[in-house]
């Protein structure tokens, strides 16, 4: 925290309905004095105090004394200077065209676009982050500036959306959607933005759920779910074998060799050789009633 942190706060009018200062002057208690902190809503307006846990009123402003209203800062309320409007376009991979996104962009009037070939879930976005420095160093200079993208979704779902929303809201940069569920211009901090990219963020928890039950559905009826199997009889049979002679499954897995598909020749892992073991027990109980295969804590010496 440093000593000017007051003035970045104070250069917004106060959200909190309860207080309501205005750019300039601090915030205010309930029962009219200058507050010993400002508001979290206020401070967080500000992107380097985004995770401030709190900002506190500095002495020059009087902790504590009846509050009064102070001269707004001189470039509070200026209308920009002029209206910057920057483009951003994403794929999810490298065989998907930008094209449509491009044109629409262009179409639009965008003549400075940022694009990238990257996955929706990849934790940075290279050119995502080049466009959001070049929107803030825009607005910073006086410039309304706005992002334009094709779709909400090639910016991100759920979370990553919102989050994305709540920096620009911070740093005055507009928000534009050319087409899909979000068509037009909104306000990132509005309810009807919040509700929709929390139901965007929905559609991936709903598709995961759906692979999931037909997976289950699919075990059920029998068919094997996920990668070809590399156990075989004879593998088993050794297993067994060796495991009425109380060897470990890490022992009994470097004893074994797969003789089929890309992993041929090479020692199935101990879990492999668990899941096989504990198969086999379940389909003959009976034939279970032996030593199990220890696991142990550290390597066969």
């Amino acid at each position: 925290m440093s000593d000017d942190d007051f003035q970045r706060v104070e250069v917004n009018d106060c959200p909190m309905s309860s207080c309501a200062a205005p750019a300039g002057s601090p915030c205010r208690t309930g029962k009219g004095r200058v507050a010993a902190q400002y508001h979290t809503a206020r401070f967080r307006l500000v992107p380097s105090l985004a995770k401030a846990l709190n900002v506190a009123a500095p002495p020059a402003r009087k902790p504590g004394s009846a509050w009064v209203e102070l001269p707004r800062p001189v470039n509070a309320g200026i209308a920009p200077a002029g209206h910057a409007r920057i483009g951003y376009a994403r794929a999810s991979t490298i065989r998907q065209s930008l094209a449509t996104q491009l044109d629409s962009l262009k179409a639009a009037g965008v003549t400075r676009i940022f694009h990238e070939k990257i996955s929706t879930r990849a934790t940075a976005r290279p050119e995502l982050d080049k466009a959001v420095a070049l929107a803030r160093e825009m607005r910073a200079s006086g410039d309304a500036v706005t992002l334009v993208v094709h779709e909400h979704k090639r910016l991100g779902r759920g979370i990553e959306l919102a989050s994305l929303a709540e920096q620009l809201k911070a740093d005055d940069i507009g928000l534009e959607f050319l087409t899909g569920e979000l068509q037009g211009t909104h306000d990132p901090s509005g309810v009807v933005f919040t509700v929709l990219a929390a139901l965007s963020g929905m559609e991936r928890e709903y598709i995961r759920d759906r692979t999931l039950e037909g997976h289950e559905s699919a075990r059920s009826r029998g068919k094997h779910i996920g990668g070809a199997a590399v156990t075989d009889p004879a593998m088993l049979s050794m297993a067994l074998h060796l495991r009425q002679q109380n060897h470990s499954l890490r022992v009994i897995a470097n004893q074994l060799i797969i003789t089929k598909g890309k992993k041929t020749g090479q020692h199935p892992s101990p879990a492999t050789v668990l899941r096989m073991l504990r198969d086999h027990d379940q389909a003959h109980p009976a034939a279970s009633e032996r030593p199990t295969a220890k696991t142990p804590s550290h390597p066969e010496r």
